[in-house]
């Protein structure tokens, strides 16, 4: 049975032990409820009086075919969740392009839509993004009647609880309600989340953070963010900001970030602080293509450049470390595909200044499309349903 309508108030009614046994199938799955009892503190009774509802809807299954391991007695009957039986629609905001995704309950990509921006202005970027869930709709087909929730991930100070972009440099926004607004178009709730946090809870619950009790991402690109994913959760910060390394104050103040503040990471790291000190230093506009192509080929300006950015990185990342104690973290973002251009300086500043034992937290690239990034904002829509949150 495959009721969409079912399955959305089911979720939207759950108790707090349902939504935590659902939360548990869908990220653990195939597991077995004698697992999820043991994982969630609770008895074997409560965990099947919560699955049996979850099965009646669609939402899970427990007709999975495991082959036998030869050990007598009744094999284990794992329980895993009908991927396909709800949709999400996420979508990542940047200031050239929207780019949303259709995805089934574990953030696999069913349908992709991209659109160009000419402008950051507010009305525009809500034209946009509504053509283009309209347009995913479109491509869902029948599925459509699937759709459970709908996620928007932003660059900058982002309140969750109240759908508001408090302040985005990158969008030159300013308190700007933009779940209300996208709500009233759609006609059906918004999560609006910033995009660092919403890649962090696309990996928490779906990638390396599964199973994981802390690390942290470190995003590269046009702006300089961190997600943390601490105790088993993602760190969203008691008013909705948590892990703005790219806001520490570790350069000169000379340096004016986009934010409007002085000594920023950002202000030298980022990768239009690059661009324009490159550009700045040979005289002439440049691309970030040909700054990176300089650098590569030995032009001095582009290498200085590059190493001032990685060393104040990883200064910003040893300050994580110091204060977080991350088994991993994962350097990720759209600069990723240059990293040869910053790693040596870049893990010789953390070296230089992470404390005792954080110098053994693992750094690793994980390189993430833009895609991924709005896969981070369905899977924050897909957790605010699945835990049940207001």
């Amino acid at each position: 049975m495959h009721d969409a309508d079912a399955a959305i108030a089911l979720l939207k009614g759950a108790s707090a032990a349902a939504a935590d046994v659902f939360k548990t199938i869908l990220t653990r799955g195939p597991i077995s409820r004698i697992d999820v009892a043991r994982l969630l503190g609770l008895s074997q009774a409560a965990v099947t009086k919560a699955v049996g509802p979850l099965i009646d809807v669609g939402l899970v299954s427990d007709q999975l075919e495991l082959p036998r391991d030869g050990q007598p007695g009744r094999p284990a009957n794992p329980v895993m969740v009908v991927a396909d039986a709800l949709v999400s629609i996420g979508v990542k905001v940047n200031a050239d392009e929207i780019i949303g995704v259709a995805t089934d309950l574990t953030t696999h990509v069913l349908a992709v839509d991209r659109r160009p921006l000419t402008t950051t202005d507010r009305d525009a970027v809500v034209d946009a993004i509504e053509a283009g869930v309209r347009r995913l709709g479109d491509l869902l087909g029948d599925r459509a009647g699937r759709i459970c929730a709908v996620g928007v991930s932003v660059s900058g100070d982002v309140d969750t609880g109240r759908g508001i972009v408090r302040e985005s440099a990158i969008m030159g926004w300013t308190g700007v309600p933009l779940g209300q607004i996208l709500s009233g178009r759609l006609g059906r709730d918004v999560l609006v989340e910033n995009d660092v946090r919403a890649l962090t809870i696309g990996e928490h619950w779906f990638g390396v953070g599964v199973g994981t009790d802390l690390f942290a991402i470190v995003t590269i690109g046009r702006g300089i963010g961190s997600g943390l994913h601490i105790n088993g959760d993602v760190v969203e910060g008691a008013y909705g900001v948590a892990g703005e390394i790219g806001h520490l104050p570790l350069t000169s103040p000379d340096r004016v970030c986009p934010c409007g503040r002085r000594g920023c990471v950002e202000a030298v790291a980022a990768t239009p602080a690059i661009v324009a000190e490159v550009s700045q230093g040979h005289g002439k506009d440049l691309t970030i293509g040909e700054v990176v192509d300089l650098a590569h080929r030995g032009d001095p300006i582009a290498v200085r450049t590059f190493e001032q950015a990685a060393t104040v990185i990883g200064t910003a990342i040893a300050v994580l470390a110091n204060l977080t104690g991350p088994q991993l973290v994962i350097i990720g973002g759209e600069a990723v595909s240059n990293f040869d251009l910053f790693e040596t300086h870049l893990r010789a500043a953390y070296a230089a200044h992470a404390f005792g034992a954080a110098g053994r937290c693992q750094i690793v690239t994980r390189p993430h499309t833009f895609e991924d990034w709005a896969r981070g904002a369905s899977a924050s829509a897909i957790r605010r349903l699945a835990e049940n949150r207001a």
